[in-house]
């Protein structure tokens, strides 16, 4: 296969696979407080809803973006109380948050429909986007891709190197010992559950803002579902999430390739690939619980504070 197929397609995988990256980053901070949640794809498509209708109104993509991080911070907020508040149970919560949030965008989203509103488009980054086949891969993309570069490294920081990342942590791996430490566990529980909630609206507003530019029901397309499934896949690290996130869209770009040239091969076989990685993630987990790196206190809730 030559360069001029290769280097556009592997360019497409990382533009494909932006938002998943902002979905599974936001889904990692979430579960690494100790709180599972499977709402993600109702998060991300709320956030589209906002991004699109805010840049409609008001013609700035920067400003739909930073609502479209509100509106999923407020969007997992409901999770927060079921879960945190009243104890509720996480799994059924998160399943609720998906249909709420699916059926309230398409609700919202039918006067919108077919409609466009202004987003970001591709910049290409002097000097570097000239680096022959890196510079067309990573740097000749819009700004919300650009940004996803530094939020993987800036998140592993936090979690691994810093006190309130430190205590993130300790609250989704033992938080009884936690809160004999003197930690307020509900508090760090409620920082996973926002500020994941945020990305996956950042994840939601990509699709609408640089990759479509319209909107239309589904929009996410079960992308919510693939974050899920990749965190596992990433073994809860960021690094490996882009990587999860790239192969994902990249299997994306390739079946839409396919399809365009008039192969025969049925484009479900090849979306199938991630999940079947991470059915073998899952095998090899069993194996070596070492190499998973789930919060120990994962989904079980906690005796909220006096």
């Amino acid at each position: 296969m030559e360069l001029a197929i290769i280097i556009p397609l592997l360019a497409a995988a990382v533009q494909s696979g932006t938002p998943i990256l902002y979905a599974t980053l936001g889904e990692i901070i979430t579960e690494k407080s100790g709180v599972l949640n499977l709402g993600v794809e109702g998060v991300m498509i709320i956030g589209t809803l906002t991004a699109f209708v805010v840049a409609l109104a008001t013609g700035s993509p920067t400003l739909a973006f930073v609502a479209a991080g509100i509106a999923g911070t407020l969007t997992a907020a409901i999770h927060g109380m079921v879960c945190l508040w009243f104890k509720g149970n996480q799994v059924v919560s998160g399943l609720a948050l998906t249909i709420l949030g699916t059926g309230l965008a398409d609700y919202l989203g039918n006067a919108y429909v077919g409609r466009t509103a202004p987003g970001f488009t591709p910049i290409a980054l002097p000097l570097v986007s000239e680096i022959p086949i890196v510079g067309p891969i990573f740097f000749n993309h819009d700004p919300l891709v650009y940004l996803t570069y530094g939020i993987p490294p800036l998140i592993w920081y936090g979690l691994m190197r810093t006190r309130p990342g430190l205590c993130l942590r300790a609250a989704g791996e033992h938080p009884a010992a936690a809160t004999a430490a003197g930690l307020h566990v509900a508090a760090y529980r409620w920082f996973g559950v926002l500020g994941g909630g945020f990305l996956m609206g950042l994840g939601g507003a990509y699709l609408s803002l640089s990759y479509t530019h319209l909107w239309t029901n589904n929009l996410t397309g079960g992308r919510g579902w693939i974050a899920v499934a990749l965190v596992i896949f990433a073994f809860w690290r960021p690094g490996r999430a882009v990587f999860g996130a790239y192969l994902f869209g990249g299997i994306m770009a390739l079946q839409l390739r396919l399809q365009a040239s008039g192969t025969q091969i049925p484009s479900s076989l090849l979306l199938m690939l991630p999940y079947a990685l991470t059915v073998i993630v899952l095998v090899l987990s069993s194996w070596r619980r070492g190499m998973s790196e789930a919060p120990a206190a994962l989904g079980i809730n906690v005796e909220p504070a006096d």
